[in-house]
């Protein structure tokens, strides 16, 4: 697989839920920036495999950016000001980060988002994120902004609940997918991501979520 090849018929912005939306192509045109910024966060905070609480090896690699980054080991998942690899602050979030966070949470209806952190995630091909909640976050009246880049992927988006069928929407490059509001809580994950490559990150997928941690 290479390159984008989903259909181009695709709608350029699709409701998924009440309070949630699917921003198609939104972060196209920033992409080369973002990942640039992305490279310089990494430099410093390095990608990392974390621990879940029962002790497995996630396979998505991670990194954070801004006041505060997300982490996971035996004590539970949680937000620190501190990289737990290095022992210092989390980089600076880029104002290109911060800047884009806002406008594709003011497109799909939420204005005023002032992200604190930014969860950065590498999946290679055959990595996956189970469904799940984000729910450690202090004010959850703020919404989730997640951009795509790089290789495509498949997104599930679930309700309230582990029940049920989740949608099963493509995501490709430059794809953002914001959630509020009554979909704050919905389940969500990446299904295992398939072999390929992009040309703007080679065989693996960047994944930008930006919260509100505190």
């Amino acid at each position: 697989m290479t390159a984008d090849l989903f259909p181009d018929t695709l709608a350029a912005r699709e409701a998924l839920a009440p309070g949630a939306v699917l921003l198609r192509a939104f972060a196209q045109g920033d992409a080369p920036a973002l990942l640039a910024a992305v490279a310089d966060v990494t430099a410093c905070a390095p990608f990392r495999q974390m621990q879940t609480p029962g002790g497995q090896t996630m396979s998505v690699a991670m990194s954070s950016c801004g006041e505060r980054g997300w982490i996971s080991d035996r004590r539970g998942y949680r937000y620190s000001p501190v990289d737990p690899q290095t022992g210092q602050p989390w980089p600076p979030m880029p104002a290109l980060l911060a800047d884009l966070a806002r406008r594709a949470a003011a497109e799909a209806g939420f204005a005023g988002f002032a992200p604190d952190a930014c969860l950065i995630n590498r999946y290679l091909p055959g990595c996956r994120m189970g469904l799940h909640q984000d729910r450690d976050e202090a004010d959850l009246s703020q919404p989730i902004v997640s951009v795509s880049l790089g290789l495509p992927a498949l997104f599930l988006f679930g309700g309230p609940t582990r029940g049920g069928r989740p949608l099963r929407r493509p995501l490709v490059h430059g794809d953002v997918v914001v959630w509020g509001g009554p979909a704050r809580l919905h389940f969500h994950g990446i299904a295992p991501l398939a072999e390929g490559s992009h040309p703007a990150t080679g065989n693996c997928r960047v994944n930008l979520t930006f919260r509100r941690a505190a």
